[in-house]
């Protein structure tokens, strides 16, 4: 699967900006720096990790770029390998020209992940450390940043070495009662060796578990404002983000298609949606809006049903409720700085409420902790997060072991053999190694490679 070529890559992202980076990487990237690099210190005498000025040339002699250049020898560098770096002006034509010039003297376009891939398979890093790059890099929120670093540092790789190793150990300890009679091994104390085992895996499930709060660490989630017409979800909106982005008036049905913006609640991106107030309509425009709203009403992972508080409840405000399931939503009574006439006993089936003012600012705290606790975020979870797994493949993995460790204290106690209890142990030492990639197949390494940028 190691390549040897030597493969070159932007390491930017394109468009305009004072800096762009291109990077190669391989056992002739020193070479070929030395073909179109120009300056006072030659490529071969450069000192690793320090930058050098100088101009590129084409074959022609002719000036390309004024340049930095770096070079980063094998194997203290990102992939492992040799490494340079370019570091040119920023525009789109000149990144153009500097990746050319290399891809002419023999350079190849590097793949998607590549870098990452070769860092992983030259160990300079684990499977699970690879995949905390994309998560570093896509971050959305500052505490979802320090989640995908600690993962980067390893410490999500640590905790899966620690359970590696103590199983490692029961099957080393298995193996050698199978291996040899009880006179030299001595008896088996297999209730001693079970009691860790069953540790292990309420530990794994536990990490198995905190996959809900990395999810939505990762990946964000979607947060409906749903209601009748000129109920105040528009102004809510605004509330919530602290800005005017929601049209707000008094005539009923302003907002006619969805408006998604995004924030951060308690450190959690969320995706904020302004639906369309639901009622029946027969303005086609007003209709299409109502059934996108009823759309995402299906897909939101929270919906907050807002009712005005100083208005009995209407048969629209019923239709709206009809959208909502009562475990995802929230309801919102706003106008709560008015006297209010809304009979909420009416609303029994929707135990999560909050009383808000949005155009007043009121309860805005309030709710924003209600949103954060019913997205399933632990607050205690939330603010120190140790080791949180992000990645669904890892929480499966996870699960696979703990199916595995609770099939050998099955087997144990139904006095199975000492080689069916090995057996599973091997098929939980199995599930982690998916993690860590020690036994993830090729196709699944390429699939996870793929989802990288070129250049990283």
């Amino acid at each position: 699967m190691l390549s040897f070529e030597t493969i070159v890559a932007p390491a930017t992202p394109p468009g305009e900006g004072g800096v762009g980076i291109v990077r190669l990487s391989g056992p002739r990237a020193v070479d070929f720096l030395g073909l179109v690099f120009k300056g006072k210190t030659p490529v071969t005498t450069m000192s690793t990790h320090r930058l050098y000025h100088g101009h590129l040339v084409d074959c022609d002699n002719k000036h390309v770029d004024e340049v930095l250049a770096v070079v980063m020898r094998a194997p203290h560098s990102y992939t492992g390998e040799d490494v340079v770096e370019v570091h040119c002006h920023g525009g789109t034509q000149i990144l153009r020209n500097v990746l050319d010039l290399f891809l002419a003297t023999g350079a190849t376009m590097a793949a998607p992940g590549e870098f990452t891939q070769r860092a992983f398979l030259n160990g300079r890093m684990d499977l699970a450390q690879a995949e905390a790059v994309v998560d570093v890099i896509k971050a959305r929120s500052e505490r979802a940043g320090r989640v995908a670093m600690d993962q980067l540092d390893g410490h999500l790789s640590q905790k899966i070495y620690q359970f590696s190793s103590e199983l490692k150990n029961a099957l080393a300890l298995l193996e050698a009662h199978i291996d040899f009679p009880d006179d030299e091994v001595g008896a088996l104390d297999l209730p001693g060796m079970l009691a860790p085992i069953r540790d292990l895996s309420l530990e794994m499930s536990t990490l198995a578990s905190s996959f809900e709060v990395g999810r939505v660490l990762r990946e964000g989630v979607s947060v409906l404002i749903l209601g009748r017409p000129n109920v105040g979800k528009s102004s809510l909106m605004n509330a919530l983000l602290g800005e005017s982005r929601s049209i707000v008036t008094d005539v009923a049905g302003t907002t006619r298609d969805t408006l998604e913006e995004q924030l951060i609640l308690g450190g959690f991106p969320v995706r904020l949606v302004d639906a369309a107030g639901v009622r029946d309509t027969l303005d086609l425009v007003e209709q299409e809006g109502v059934r996108r709203a009823r759309e995402k009403a299906l897909s939101a992972d929270l919906i907050l049903m807002v009712v005005d508080g100083a208005c009995p409840l209407t048969d629209e405000d019923f239709l709206a409720l009809e959208l909502c399931q009562p475990e995802k939503t929230i309801v919102v009574v706003n106008k709560s700085d008015q006297a209010q006439a809304c009979d909420l006993e009416m609303l029994l089936g929707f135990p999560h409420r909050v009383a808000v003012s949005a155009k007043h600012n009121q309860g805005l705290d309030g709710l924003r902790s209600t949103v954060v606790g019913r997205l399933g975020c632990d607050a205690t979870l939330a603010g120190d997060e140790g080791v949180v797994i992000t990645e669904r493949r890892h929480r499966d993995a996870l699960l696979q072991a703990v199916s595995a460790l609770d099939a050998v204290v099955a087997s144990a106690n139904a006095l199975a053999p000492l080689e069916c209890l090995a057996m599973e142990l091997r098929e939980a030492l199995a599930a982690l190694g998916k993690i860590t990639g020690e036994t993830t197949p090729d196709e699944i390494l390429d699939k996870i490679f793929s989802q990288f940028c070129i250049g990283k």
